[in-house]
């Protein structure tokens, strides 16, 4: 018999599948605290046949609101194209900065250094957590809910790399993304004040936790600009002023 967590972690999967109606858990299967919102994480881990290749996080908002949260490998994108599911007509972005370890930060007791974990970044990218306002519908839907299911989550492109000093030192980030029909620009500021702060966060929270972290899995820490809304099927540049500058294609799958 499937416990709980499972039977949630299966709903909420079921919810990521094109041409599923998207509802919330029931009433019993919805997580209470941040704990439980973990379980269901871990069972979704668990049920999907790829590999946990990255991770959301950020400093928590307060004692009761942590965020973090995997990213499935067959979700993480690089290149010409990206595809993502449609939202409401249209493609949502999130422009963050993506720290790719290079070693394994095995799970431990006591925390890693700053030193080691800086170590154990190999590079550092321009990134794009790809998003769904999953429960649009649903405003009764909980946060712990929300964060089961991975707080909007539905992959993650990994661009061009960047310097890694730059990249750590950068709180703001002036943001241009353009296409054909907009041209929108962002006085970009990452909503801890830091992009590196929420890594060694979750880092030492999820290790002591019985998570290991792996060479090759990335974290990204935060969006400069929110939620961006683009359109499908046209070139979009994306500059970070000072860091780099890319073109991708957004594309309906």
């Amino acid at each position: 018999m499937k416990n709980i967590y499972q039977q949630a972690a299966i709903h909420l999967l079921n919810n990521r599948k094109v041409g599923n109606k998207i509802t919330p858990l029931a009433a019993e299967l919805s997580p209470e605290n941040f704990d439980q919102a973990l379980r269901v994480q871990e069972e979704m881990i668990t049920l999907r046949s790829d590999t946990v290749a990255g991770w959301k996080c950020l400093l928590p908002l307060d004692e009761n609101k942590l965020i973090a949260a995997p990213i499935f490998a067959d979700t993480v994108q690089s290149g010409e194209s990206c595809t993502l599911l449609m939202d409401n007509g249209k493609a949502r972005i999130e422009p963050e900065i993506a720290f790719v370890l290079g070693k394994d930060l095995p799970a431990r007791v006591t925390d890693y250094t700053e030193a080691e974990i800086n170590d154990a970044v190999k590079s550092c990218h321009m990134a794009l957590e790809l998003m769904q306002v999953r429960f649009r519908d649903h405003p009764e839907v909980t946060f712990f809910e929300k964060l089961a299911d991975g707080m909007l989550n539905q992959g993650l492109y990994l661009g061009p790399e960047i310097n890694k000093e730059k990249a750590y030192a950068a709180s703001e980030i002036n943001i241009n993304v353009d296409q054909a029909t907009s041209k929108q620009q962002f006085d970009g500021v990452h909503p801890n004040k830091s992009t590196y702060k929420p890594l060694h966060w979750m880092i030492n929270f999820m290790t002591k936790r019985g998570i290991s972290f792996k060479a090759g899995e990335a974290f990204i820490t935060g969006s400069f600009a929110g939620i961006v809304v683009v359109e499908f099927n046209e070139v979009t540049t994306i500059s970070y002023e000072g860091l780099g500058e890319y073109q991708v294609t957004f594309i309906d799958g």
